[in-house]
């Protein structure tokens, strides 16, 4: 089973939909002993980095997805899901997050458009999410949807798995061991976005099913 975490900011529905696409095994809940039986879980994320910590703090999930990550069960933090993973983030001085990874959370630069919306380029480095349709593996430039005002800066370069460029080079996803990351939003990048989800299902061991009836054929360039 794999649970989305519901703490009150999310693209909830968009994030189960896309998942059961592929697998009826996932469950939207708040409830920690759901979430603490799962297989995996995936931490998604719209708002502020202190309100969301203080929130997955005081419900006992918190300490469940950090469980998780030690176990080595798959996680998938998504944007400020992401975020959270990471010690602290200017967003919110003084909000302690889950140091899933060392480093920290830094607003973007001023002199561009700020929150970065809408569809960029993620450079693919490494990392079994960005497998291509159905076992092959397009290296290169892939197009998702970014909604965003903040980036992930971690201490081991390492973890980077792929990197964006908007008005610096930034990191727009990162992994640890089973515990992955991504600045962007699959559940809104279209045909790429479900090879993503797809990919982290077989990584949690889900017989998720082959994408190959869905239109991928240009989700590599960034089709909605």
């Amino acid at each position: 089973m794999i649970a989305i975490i519901d703490y009150g900011a999310g693209n909830l529905m968009s994030i189960s939909k896309s998942l059961q696409r592929f697998s009826r095994s996932c469950v939207v809940t708040s409830d920690p002993r759901t979430a603490g039986s799962a297989d995996a879980i995936i931490l998604p994320g719209v708002g502020a980095f202190g309100p969301a910590v203080r929130l997955l703090r005081e419900s006992g999930l918190a300490g469940l997805i950090c469980a998780a990550a030690r176990e080595n069960r798959p996680v998938l933090g998504i944007c400020l899901g992401m975020h959270l993973l990471f010690e602290g983030s200017d967003e919110s001085p003084g909000a302690r997050g889950f140091g899933v990874f060392e480093g920290g959370v830094t607003r973007l630069p001023e002199d561009e458009r700020v929150p970065h919306l809408g569809w960029n380029s993620v450079e693919s480095v490494s990392g079994p999410l960005f497998d291509g349709p159905c076992g092959s593996m397009p290296r290169g430039e892939t197009r998702f949807y970014f909604a965003h005002s903040f980036r992930a800066i971690p201490q081991d370069p390492g973890v980077i798995t792929s990197y964006t460029e908007h008005g610096t080079r930034f990191p727009s996803s990162v992994r640890r061991g089973s515990v992955f990351g991504v600045q962007f939003h699959p559940e809104k990048s279209g045909s790429a976005g479900l090879v993503l989800l797809r990919n982290f299902l077989r990584f949690a061991g889900e017989e998720a099913e082959c994408c190959s009836s869905y239109p991928l054929s240009t989700c590599w360039k960034g089709s909605a």
